[in-house]
C-alpha cells in the first residue's frame, strides 16, 4: 500500500516538474523582448523566480526522493532500462540546473541569447520525457 502512495506521489511531482520545466523556456521567450528594467521585465523575473523555487525545485527533489525509493524497493536498479531512465532523468536535471542559470541572467538583466533560443530550449524537456515514460512503460530492453 506505501508503495502506491509513493507512485502516486512521484506521478505528481513528475507532473508538477514538467509543467514547470515547460512553461519557464516559454517565460523567457516573452522576457527577451522586454525592455530591461522595464515594469514587464520586472513582473518577468517574479515569475520566473517564483515558478524556479517555488515549484520546479520541490517538484524535481520529490521526483528524485519518491522515484529512487520506489527503484530500491522494486528492485529496478539492476535492469538496464532502468539504467537508461537514470541517464535521461540526469540530463533533465542537468537541464534544470541550466534553467536556474538563465533564470539567475535574467534577473541580473545579463541575458545574451535570443528567443529563439528559448524556443527550441523548449522542446528538450518534452524529448526527454517522451523517451523516459517510453522507457517505464514499454521496458524495451
Amino acid at each position: 500500500m506505501l508503495y502506491d502512495w509513493i507512485k502516486a506521489l512521484h506521478v505528481i511531482a513528475v507532473i508538477s516538474w514538467m509543467a514547470g520545466m515547460l512553461y519557464l523556456p516559454r517565460l523567457m521567450v516573452y522576457h527577451c523582448s522586454a525592455e530591461p528594467g522595464s515594469v514587464q521585465s520586472e513582473t518577468f523575473k517574479v515569475m520566473e523566480r517564483r515558478l524556479l523555487k517555488a515549484i520546479i525545485n520541490p517538484a524535481m527533489v520529490v521526483t528524485w526522493v519518491a522515484g529512487l525509493w520506489m527503484a530500491w524497493e522494486a528492485g529496478w536498479y539492476t535492469a538496464p532500462w532502468f539504467h537508461a531512465k537514470i541517464a535521461l532523468v540526469l540530463a533533465m536535471s542537468g537541464f534544470h540546473g541550466a534553467l536556474s542559470r538563465w533564470v539567475k541572467d535574467f534577473a541580473a538583466d545579463r541575458n545574451i541569447r535570443p528567443a529563439r533560443f528559448y524556443r527550441i530550449a523548449n522542446e528538450v524537456p518534452t524529448l526527454l520525457m517522451i523517451a523516459i515514460v517510453i522507457l517505464v512503460i514499454v521496458k524495451p530492453f
